[in-house]
């Protein structure tokens, strides 16, 4: 069979998967789920790549799947995922379409130049990349429960302070910034507020 199915890569795949079901929960109007599944999805995102370092005999093709199928899966997760979801949240007129198409292409743009420069890093140095260059496209599984939260306070201004929330982020994706990559404390406090935020929408406290 084509491709690798050792345990390096079993996170994305479920993150992809969690993304999907999340879609047809879009699609048929259970925003609530979707919202708790871009979650989950962004969660199992932040590990895959600690969970891939685990195994220190990768080769060389192992190394390079895993950079492709993270980011064809990211298209999916947290480029497609969250359009679907900004649609249903009222991005639904020329210009916030127009919006949605322009971050999508902004994604793509993202993840392809993270897929060259990470390859062009991975020859020349063994080192965890310690820097994302632009603002990694799965910060939209944190962005947008947030929002989502906050729309009510909102009220009618919510969808263009969405769709404003938007194109910054697109912006930010392609932006020559270097963002410094969360260490291992951010990422629990990362968890620990999406699971409170997510709790507090299913009035679990």
């Amino acid at each position: 069979m084509l491709g690798v199915y050792d345990y390096t890569v079993v996170l994305t795949y479920i993150s992809l998967a969690v993304s999907v079901v999340g879609m047809i929960n879009c699609m048929n109007g259970n925003l609530r789920i979707s919202i708790l599944l871009l979650a989950v999805s962004g969660l199992c995102d932040m590990f895959d790549g600690k969970i891939a370092r685990t195994k220190k005999n990768r080769t060389d093709i192992e190394k390079r799947f895993g950079i492709q199928i993270d980011s064809l899966c990211d298209v999916i997760c947290f480029g497609m995922f969250p359009i679907l979801i900004c649609y249903q949240l009222g991005m639904r007129n020329i210009f916030e379409m127009i919006i949605l198409c322009l971050y999508a292409v902004a994604s793509v743009i993202r993840l392809a130049w993270y897929n060259v420069m990470e390859e062009i890093r991975q020859n020349e140095e063994e080192d965890v990349r310690h820097f994302y260059q632009g603002l990694p496209i799965t910060s939209m599984a944190v962005i947008l429960p947030f929002f989502y939260l906050i729309r009510k306070p909102l009220g009618v201004h919510f969808v263009y302070i969405l769709s404003v929330a938007v194109v910054i982020v697109g912006i930010l994706f392609i932006s020559n910034i270097r963002v410094k990559k969360p260490q291992n404390p951010i990422l629990i406090l990362m968890v620990a507020m999406i699971a409170m935020a997510l709790a507090k929408m299913f009035h679990l406290i």
